[in-house]
């Protein structure tokens, strides 16, 4: 038998009251800047990277869509995220990186909000790896999509964060 996970009383749940989804009320909060930076990975099958690396990929090209992908994700993270607040995306950059291990997605976002911005990051990157997916499927179904997380972020009541290699 599968071990329950274990649940936090219903008033220490934030997303919830009285059993129901709710979303935080952030009226009372100042905005601050606020920063994010997540990354993800797409690993690439030789058959896809050798259409990518050859400029022969039929669609166009899969890192320049990825990187416009990414930022409109960035501004789109409230539709697809159902509790996220909608921010205001003051900035956003999103990297998109042919490298040894696959295609390296990185992407900064900014706000100056009563709320962070790392949902935004997250999802900035997933749908930039989305997009190389959908851009070189032709070349192969077996591409990867890996490793999506948050590196850092600044601002707000939990303070700055940032993983071992980036704050070392």
């Amino acid at each position: 038998m599968a071990e329950e996970t274990p649940r936090l009383p219903p008033a220490e749940l934030t997303h919830f009251r009285d059993g129901l989804p709710r979303m935080v009320d952030v009226t009372g909060k100042a905005a601050t800047t606020r920063t994010a930076t997540a990354e993800g990975w797409v690993r690439l099958p030789p058959e896809a990277r050798a259409a990518l690396e050859a400029g022969t990929n039929p669609k166009g090209d899969p890192l320049t869509v990825a990187r416009l992908g990414g930022l409109a994700g960035s501004k789109r993270t409230a539709d697809l995220i159902l509790l996220c607040h909608p921010i205001p995306v003051t900035g956003a950059d999103v990297r998109v990186t042919l490298e040894e291990a696959g295609v390296r997605i990185e992407a900064t976002v900014r706000t100056t909000a009563p709320t962070g911005v790392e949902m935004e990051a997250l999802t900035a990157v997933t749908v930039a790896a989305l997009n190389v997916y959908d851009m070189l499927k032709a070349a192969s179904k077996a591409i990867e999509i890996t490793g999506v997380r948050l590196l850092a972020k600044t601002g707000g009541k939990s303070g700055d964060y940032a993983t071992a290699e980036r704050a070392g």
